[in-house]
């Protein structure tokens, strides 16, 4: 790759690999390393790469294929790329897992120790120049921001992307719903895995005891074969892992151990993930980047997810480590910090120096009765909306849509819902999702929020208007003998809502509602409630339930409940405004 003005590194070295290679640690355990450096004498910058994963899948010379669950883990990046361009490229697997020696902790801080002695270690071979860099997606992305808060001396950049900084909220407890599904087949990858449990340890017995068998009596576990199978036999295999996960359903120190603490970064790092990462990674990066003060950059891609073996960010993190690394002036600290892909339409990149970007409104879109979704006030005595959720009948929910847009309307940020509802249990999960709706009533989903009810008390003090805060402590039972206020975070998006073309919300209290694609899908499998309950969301002068949508261009006077095609297509517009479109009102 160049340009007019700078070139990255050229393609002129030899590959030699030294695989299972034993790095001795302060413990005296022993982790395993491959190592691929140029065959071309002399000293060079590395980059480490380390995860849980089978150590032969990072760096077989596999042709790239879609994502999917043989080859997902495939994250480490081809090493023949970075060896060929003058770098010596590490890859570690964490104790416990591969042909790594000691017990996995799930990331815990003695794993992040490992890491910072195998970075001293690599800088003082006499094949590396002192200057060391780390790189890759998921895993290794997580890993690595946890390392660059501990600032070891011979890290001189992190290339981060697709990687979640908050354990309890980003991976397994979703608003305060736990995500079952991906914490139980996330799990079962894990290489060889040899799992040291915290919960023993860190709670005591009888304590651990205690609440193994609260696990053991409820409802909403045993309804999930594979967390049920967890608590029966929880020393087996990976299930210390889930076990940990189950025995701490509120954040604590499980998790606080495992975060990283951003504003101690100091490393030069770039980071961002893609669209279609609402569950996991996508909320993480927003996070990262607001609170990490070393020097960074941004990438939100479009909604697919990186090939396996990963190689699409290959030449941009060149770049990045050939200036940090190498002093090779790239030009790439001259572009803008942040840059987005807006989908819908044909898709485009946009690009700023501020996330949210600074000519972000977010304009309120009001619930109303016949599903109408609009910046209209609500009408004296509106009502309310209801449904039944039951495990088994039906697992219901209301939808609300737009009039159609008279513009192109681009809306890119954080989304916030505040939703007035009552229901019957003591407990209530809500579900909320974003949908662009075509003028043909083709749906799109686009994101996603959670809560649990017995969550819900908001931390005013570290709310902004576009993103609550939540210390997801403390629980409180749901009172059902009429509405309360719940306010939801909707993970940012960015679409284009073409002209025509409506905005719609669900709201219910479970993630079944349809979808066309894998991370779709993956994004849900949450623990539902096995109590039969009827929700109802109010949407009426004094429980004003809204969404607030962050519009960058376009909507300029608001929408319009005619259609906004003038009085001869009065009738059809308002048919569009009222979400008359037989899949949407079934739904």
């Amino acid at each position: 790759m160049f340009a007019q003005n700078w070139e990255v590194s050229r393609r002129e070295h030899g590959v030699i690999a030294q695989l299972d290679v034993l790095i001795t640690m302060s413990d005296g355990v022993r982790v395993a390393a491959q190592i691929f450096r140029p065959t071309t004498p002399g000293r060079f910058p590395a980059i480490l790469g380390v995860h849980a994963y089978d150590a032969e899948m990072q760096y077989a010379p596999s042709r790239p294929q879609a994502v999917q669950g043989k080859n997902a883990q495939a994250e480490a990046g081809d090493p023949q790329f970075f060896v060929r361009r003058g770098y010596v490229h590490i890859m570690v697997n964490a104790r416990g897992t591969g042909r790594s020696e000691g017990e996995y902790g799930h990331y815990s801080p003695r794993e992040v120790e490992d890491v910072v002695e195998v970075i001293a270690w690599i800088a003082e071979q006499d094949w590396c120049d002192g200057n060391v860099g780390m790189f890759g997606v998921s895993y290794f992305a997580v890993c690595a921001k946890q390392v660059a808060a501990q600032n070891p001396p011979a890290l001189k950049a992190v290339f981060a992307p697709y990687g979640y900084t908050d354990f309890y909220r980003d991976k397994f407890y979703h608003g305060g719903i736990l995500a079952h599904s991906f914490l139980t087949n996330w799990s079962r990858h894990l290489a060889g895995v040899r799992v040291k449990g915290w919960s023993w340890d860190a709670l005591g017995k009888d304590e651990y005891e205690r609440r193994l068998a609260m696990l053991r009596a409820d409802r909403e576990i045993l309804a999930v074969p594979e967390l049920a199978g967890a608590i029966a036999a929880p020393d087996k295999g990976a299930n210390p892992l889930i076990v940990d996960v189950l025995m701490n359903p509120q954040d604590g120190p499980y998790w606080q151990q495992r975060n990283p603490i951003l504003e101690d970064i100091k490393v030069p790092i770039l980071i961002g993930s893609s669209w279609d990462m609402y569950f996991l990674h996508l909320p993480g990066e927003f996070r990262a980047w607001e609170r990490i003060t070393a020097p960074k950059k941004m990438i939100v891609g479009p909604p697919i997810y990186l090939d396996r073996p990963i190689y699409q960010y290959a030449f941009e993190s060149l770049r990045w480590f050939d200036h940090w690394l190498k002093g090779n002036d790239t030009g790439l600290m001259d572009e803008p910090d942040v840059r987005l892909f807006v989908t819908g339409g044909e898709g485009s990149w946009k690009s700023g120096e501020s996330w949210p970007l600074p000519e972000t409104v977010w304009h309120p879109f009001y619930l109303h009765g016949r599903g109408l979704l609009s910046e209209h006030e609500h009408w004296p005595h509106e009502g309310g909306s209801s449904y039944e959720d039951n495990s088994y009948n039906a697992r219901g929910g209301v939808a609300f849509a737009s009039p159609p847009m008279v513009e192109r309307t681009e809306v890119i940020g954080p989304l916030t819902a505040t939703i007035y509802a009552s229901t019957t249990q003591p407990e209530l999960l809500l579900f909320a999702s974003l949908w662009d709706i075509d003028p043909s009533g083709n749906q799109r989903l686009l994101t996603r929020g959670w809560l649990k009810g017995s969550m819900r008390k908001v931390n005013m003090e570290k709310s902004r208007p576009w993103l609550w805060q939540y210390d997801f402590t403390q629980p409180e039972p749901v009172a059902t003998d009429g509405p309360q206020r719940f306010d939801i975070n909707l993970v940012p998006t960015a679409n284009v809502f073409e002209k025509g073309h409506r905005i719609g919300l669900r709201i219910s209290s479970s993630d079944q509602d349809p979808v066309d694609s894998l991370f779709d899908m993956l994004g849900q499998g949450h623990l539902l409630l096995q109590r039969s309950s009827w929700v109802t969301i109010f949407h009426d002068a004094d429980h004003p339930s809204v969404l607030h949508v962050p519009v960058t261009s376009g909507n300029v006077i608001g929408t319009f409940m005619s259609g906004g095609g003038g009085a001869a297509r009065k009738v059809e517009g308002s048919k569009a405004a009222q979400g008359n479109n037989t899949s949407w009102d079934n739904w």
